[in-house]
């Protein structure tokens, strides 16, 4: 059975015909057991509040623990896939730049090539030139050594 401050102020006693209980006594004792009732009881709904508001902070903490690590898992996992992508596109760089490299170098092959084959034409053409100028010399040389004959 539960009893309340107010049981405890209400509780009537019946007094015996000889040597019973003082009315007063009995009053008086009932209302300093009910005042430390209700103290009990006011003590013990305030804790039951703290106990509550403390259980709610900590599932909100909880909660916030929780998104917290979540949060860094998933900029862990940006970080790694941004570093990925970065070395990735790095490589493709690289790649884009050794063939573009060796395009540049087929490139002057070609051109170191082809002013060979100019400069050999052009001895070609200069040898040429020569032995016809020689012919020409030659033959113009006779024609004044038959006309002073």
């Amino acid at each position: 059975m539960k009893i309340t401050p107010l049981d405890i102020q209400q509780q009537q006693f019946k007094g015996k015909l000889f040597g019973g209980l003082h009315p007063d006594d009995v009053d008086s004792f009932l209302q300093a057991v009910s005042r430390e009732m209700e103290n009990l009881i006011r003590e013990n709904t305030s804790l039951r509040e703290q106990v509550q508001h403390s259980q709610s902070e900590a599932a909100a903490l909880a909660q916030r623990e929780k998104e917290l690590r979540e949060m860094l898992l998933a900029a862990q996992k940006i970080t790694e896939e941004m570093k990925n992508n970065a070395r990735k596109e790095a490589e493709l760089l690289l790649a884009e730049a050794e063939v573009q490299a060796e395009k540049i170098l087929a490139e002057a092959q070609n051109r170191v090539v082809q002013l060979k084959n100019d400069i050999q034409e052009l001895r070609r053409q200069k040898t040429q030139f020569e032995t016809s100028f020689r012919a020409l010399l030659d033959s113009h040389y006779k024609m004044f050594a038959v006309a002073d004959e």
